[in-house]
């Protein structure tokens, strides 16, 4: 029976996805250009256990194996002759204000045209635990500012914010977690709308897939995707971006 659902699920991928996002909401679609520089950025869930030592574009071990390692892959096989190049600089546990530290680094020296962020979860979920005392404010001022810094030196970038997300009844997650998290995510669209950025509403695509298979198909503990939850992903974000 197990597997009965799971291929289901699977299966159901691409019309979780169209469930999730409407044509109206691709309306933005980006242009991919010859030599365009991409760049994935965020924490764990952008990260997946990358080779932080060979940080080479286009490389399979410098992306992990997430949805950014899914959907660059796509990219890469969708348009061979463009030549673009796709960098993944998640990095395990960061928050708004660790992407801030690194960003001359890992973002503006890459000089990228499409730049693509997931962060969110750990500023609230490292508040819940203890390990950080920031607020909503604090993510939403400090996102802003990060995104007001790239745009001074990348005035012609690209944006695509991805929505932070939570998966109900998985190891870590539970209901205690939707309020505040719905906090996180609105700040997070007023953050999108106030740039015009790609939108990528990824609590509205897991929402759709657990009516297709339990929480824990797509996220073991409600925030890492499992491998269907990674292809659910990289299919959503593809739909978002228009690719």
């Amino acid at each position: 029976m197990k597997s009965t659902v799971g291929v289901a699920a699977l299966s159901s991928i691409p019309g979780i996805v169209s469930a999730s996002i409407s044509s109206s909401e691709t309306r933005n679609k980006l242009v991919f250009n010859s030599e365009d520089i991409i760049l994935f950025q965020g924490d764990s869930i952008t990260d997946a256990g990358r080779d932080r030592e060979n940080e080479s574009p286009n490389r399979g071990g410098s992306f992990g194996g997430g949805y950014a390692f899914l959907a660059a892959a796509n990219l890469l096989n969708a348009m061979p002759e463009k030549n673009i190049k796709i960098y993944n600089r998640g990095i395990s546990g960061n928050k708004v204000f660790q992407l801030d530290e690194r960003w001359e680094k890992d973002c503006l020296d890459l000089n990228p045209e499409v730049l693509s962020i997931l962060i969110g979860v750990n500023d609230y979920w490292h508040k819940r635990n203890g390990k950080y005392d920031g607020t909503v404010e604090i993510y939403e001022n400090d996102y802003r500012a990060l995104l007001k810094r790239t745009l001074k030196s990348l005035p012609n970038i690209k944006l695509v914010l991805c929505e932070p997300f939570y998966v109900l009844e998985t190891k870590a997650v539970d209901e205690t977690w939707v309020e505040p998290m719905k906090k996180y995510q609105a700040a997070a669209k007023r953050i999108s709308d106030e740039f015009n950025t790609i939108w990528v509403p990824y609590q509205k695509v897991f929402d759709e897939a657990i009516k297709h298979a339990p929480g824990t198909y797509w996220t073991g503990d409600g925030v890492h995707p499992s491998m269907a939850g990674a292809q659910l992903m990289a299919e959503a974000w593809l739909k978002a971006v228009g690719a």
